[in-house]
């Protein structure tokens, strides 16, 4: 029997935050105890940048470069990180509500303790990842690639994955429940998930079909049947 996913802890963060203006992000910049609103930041590009013990709301990161970026303890709310890069980041108890992730790039990251909530996670890849503590819930995640990447207590709770690539991801005490599966490439890798029974029969077929079970057809009708 497989066992519970653990819930991701949430960000700890200071009880006051101050307000900073932040214009742009600079390589191997740190911004600790701060809370940015309605900061634009697409398209830029710096490495190594840090954000701790921080808020932003209604930033916008949309194709930003952001390699090696780095989160600790950091709410995120209403921002836009659609079509970003930001390979090889760490995320560490990350709550990311109601953004629009479409099209992110996050290949060969490290994701602890995140939840993500009402976000638009679309075309994005997290490949060759690890997500140890990770929730989505009521995210939409189609034809989004988790292609070779690593689960452990990771969460699906009422999400869009149709069209989403499993292929190559090793999970170990995950959870799908209502969500939207069709099409999921890469089945054979649900091995150590664990579904709601309403959903394993919804999923009958495919399941069916990467097994390479056939499907017989009715049986013949009494009048052929042959008589002893």
């Amino acid at each position: 029997m497989h066992g519970a996913a653990e819930v991701p802890q949430p960000p700890r963060l200071p009880a006051q935050i101050e307000r900073e203006d932040v214009r742009a992000l600079a390589d191997d910049a740190r911004y600790s105890e701060v809370e940015i609103v309605s900061v634009d930041f697409s398209e830029q590009g710096a490495r190594g940048v840090g954000f701790d013990n921080a808020r932003l709301s209604g930033v916008d990161l949309a194709r930003s470069r952001l390699e090696h970026l780095k989160l600790v303890d950091v709410e995120l709310r209403s921002c836009n990180l659609a079509n970003a890069s930001a390979r090889g980041a760490v995320a560490t108890r990350v709550a990311i509500y109601g953004s629009r992730m479409t099209g992110l790039q996050l290949a060969e990251c490290a994701v602890t303790d995140t939840c993500l909530r009402d976000c638009r996670v679309d075309l994005a890849s997290f490949g060759h990842s690890r997500l140890q503590r990770v929730s989505f819930e009521d995210c939409v995640l189609r034809q989004t690639d988790f292609l070779e990447s690593e689960f452990e207590s990771v969460r699906f709770h009422r999400c869009d994955l149709s069209d989403a690539d499993f292929r190559g991801a090793r999970m170990k005490r995950c959870e799908f429940r209502r969500s939207d599966l069709s099409r999921v490439q890469g089945i054979a890798s649900f091995k150590g998930a664990a579904m709601e029974w309403p959903d394993i029969v919804a999923m009958a077929g495919a399941f069916a079909k990467e097994l390479g079970i056939g499907v017989l057809e009715d049986e013949l009708p009494a009048e052929h049947e042959r008589v002893s």
